[in-house]
């Protein structure tokens, strides 16, 4: 069996997948910038290279059928030799996208669901077998507000629309499906947590499970920038973040995919509150 090339392998969700594909027997192979310093599990194949640099990408893809690939970036830019390089090699993609996109929309919500919805369209037309996961806010984003909870019990941010918020393994755990059955071609599918919780709620679980009360404080669109940028955050990644927050619509969207695909049930976000509990402490 050829392997599995795995995008994003050191991040939160990539992480996940090879971890599972490993438990599975899966030959797998990790694209990673630095091979050396990637801090893998045994057994999985660690290869150099760049999503922004698609000429790196030939070793990596030599010898893979499938790809699961996460889109770092804030445009489609390069894109397209990034599906040209694949297609070279490999005949299948199983993409990680947004819940937020709507097919039938002319134009997105917000820049982030826009990316998403181009780089779906994009697969399409490489030609290459596709199933898209259009995953809804992955709980370990709330990793980001670690810092916050750990100096001042006070998360501050800008409000955001509630969501059914996933927990990264089921994410992963529907990914290595799609990546090692051919069911799964064609499919697309959203993936959500089992309720939906604004970001009040998610610091309040984060509270309980590391046993002080934490509070979630709203700030206005303009303060959370400045503090956004005064932390080092890129502007075009800023400026998408809250573009994100300030037009992302309500949705009350739970579906029942993951315990369809996998046979388990989606785990709550309190789940991963308790699992993560000493990152907050």
């Amino acid at each position: 069996m050829s392997e599995i090339l795995v995008t994003g392998a050191t991040g939160n969700v990539g992480r996940q997948v090879v971890a599972q594909l490993l438990a599975t027997g899966t030959a797998v192979r990790a694209l990673v910038r630095d091979p050396e310093r990637a801090g893998l599990p045994e057994g999985v194949k660690a290869v150099g290279g760049d999503l922004s640099e698609p000429a790196t990408l030939e070793e990596a893809l030599k010898g893979t059928s499938t790809v699961f690939l996460i889109w770092p970036f804030l445009t489609t830019e390069g894109a397209p030799a990034v599906l040209e390089a694949i297609a070279r090699h490999a005949r299948r993609v199983v993409y990680l996208s947004s819940s937020g996109v709507n097919e039938h929309a002319e134009r997105q919500t917000d820049p982030i669901n826009q990316l998403h919805a181009d780089m779906e369209r994009l697969i399409e037309e490489s030609g290459l077998e596709r199933t898209v996961l259009r995953s809804d806010t992955i709980a370990a984003n709330a990793r980001g507000w670690a810092g916050q909870i750990r100096t001042t019990h006070v998360v501050r941010g800008p409000e955001t629309a509630a969501t059914a918020v996933i927990h990264e393994r089921d994410v992963a755990a529907v990914a290595v499906h799609a990546l090692t059955d051919d069911g799964h071609v064609g499919a697309t599918y959203v993936l959500t947590g089992p309720q939906v919780l604004s970001r009040a709620e998610q610091v309040r679980t984060i509270g309980e499970a590391i046993g002080r009360p934490v509070a979630f404080e709203s700030v206005p669109v303009q303060v959370a920038r400045e503090q956004m940028l005064a932390d080092g955050r890129p502007p075009a990644l800023v400026e998408a973040l809250l573009a994100s927050a300030e037009t992302r619509p309500a949705s009350n969207l739970i579906t029942s995919t993951v315990e369809e695909i996998t046979g388990v049930p989606a785990r709550t976000f309190r789940a991963w509150a308790r699992e993560n509990a000493e990152e907050f402490r």
